[in-house]
């Protein structure tokens, strides 16, 4: 008894192959527009570090070491009463501090407040969106090669291993992306550390000096980073662009190289 064979349906065949198409299109987009431009921009912005109007300038840093009172509101109720009210302000609102974050001093240890380093956070922002963009793009010319993969078979694969090891190095420079937008979150941990010592111990100097040697580091690592993204991006544009005919087409007729 022969079996019928299953098949595509013909309407979802042509969604799959415009779907592939558009894939197509916005990777050779990638590959030849955004990459190129991108290293010229950072290139741009890495040289205009140098001059003061660029937030990457440390003329812009200022560390605040100043300990402020709790933001919280006191008063003259009893302490059970305080208590309730710490849980929720006038009109079901939380009080926030200068971060626009919710909290409150219940159960904590050191009431008072040190304020986190808005330009600081500013840069990370301008970095987050750059490896946000980068990472990005990458996804969408990584499915365009997996798409371009020719059926698994013996003989003249070349052009497939040529595609492996692109893909490798686009895996690579998506978790050196990765790595540089986890760098705020780690910057603000490292910063509460210290933070919290300057509260435990306000009279010890060395605190407020590693605090402000703190910032000026993430500062400067932030501008390196600068250098690593757009390092990136030229890197994969000159892969890219030297193995393109290849990506393209990873199984070339090769009949015509015999006779």
């Amino acid at each position: 008894m022969s079996s019928r064979e299953m098949q595509i349906d013909k309407a979802l065949k042509k969604q799959l192959d415009d779907f592939r198409n558009k894939t197509a299109a916005a990777a050779e987009d990638v590959l030849f527009n955004k990459f190129p431009r991108k290293v010229l921009e950072l290139q741009e912005m890495i040289v205009s570090t140098s001059s003061s109007s660029s937030p990457f300038h440390f003329s812009h840093l200022t560390t605040d070491v100043t300990v402020y009172p709790s933001p919280t509101t006191t008063s003259d109720e009893p302490e059970s009463k305080k208590r309730k009210l710490g849980d929720s302000a006038p009109n079901g609102r939380m009080p926030h501090d200068g971060a626009g974050t919710a909290h409150t001093d219940a159960g904590a240890r050191f009431t008072n407040q040190m304020v986190a380093n808005q330009h600081i956070q500013k840069v990370h922002g301008i970095l987050k969106k750059e490896c946000e963009e980068l990472a990005d793009s990458i996804d969408k010319v990584k499915l365009w090669i997996n798409l371009s993969m020719p059926k698994i078979e013996d003989g003249d694969n070349f052009g497939v291993q040529i595609q492996e090891e692109v893909l490798n190095e686009l895996h690579r420079s998506q978790e050196s992306a990765y790595n540089l937008r986890d760098a705020a979150r780690q910057s603000h941990f490292n910063r509460a550390k210290l933070c919290s010592k300057i509260l435990k111990y306000p009279h010890i100097e060395d605190y407020l000096l590693a605090l402000k040697e703190h910032d000026e580091k993430q500062l400067y690592v932030a501008k390196q980073n600068l250098y690593d993204i757009r390092n990136v991006y030229a890197i994969l544009t000159d892969i890219l662009h030297k193995n393109i005919g290849k990506l393209r087409t990873p199984k070339g007729n090769n009949a015509t190289g015999l006779y």
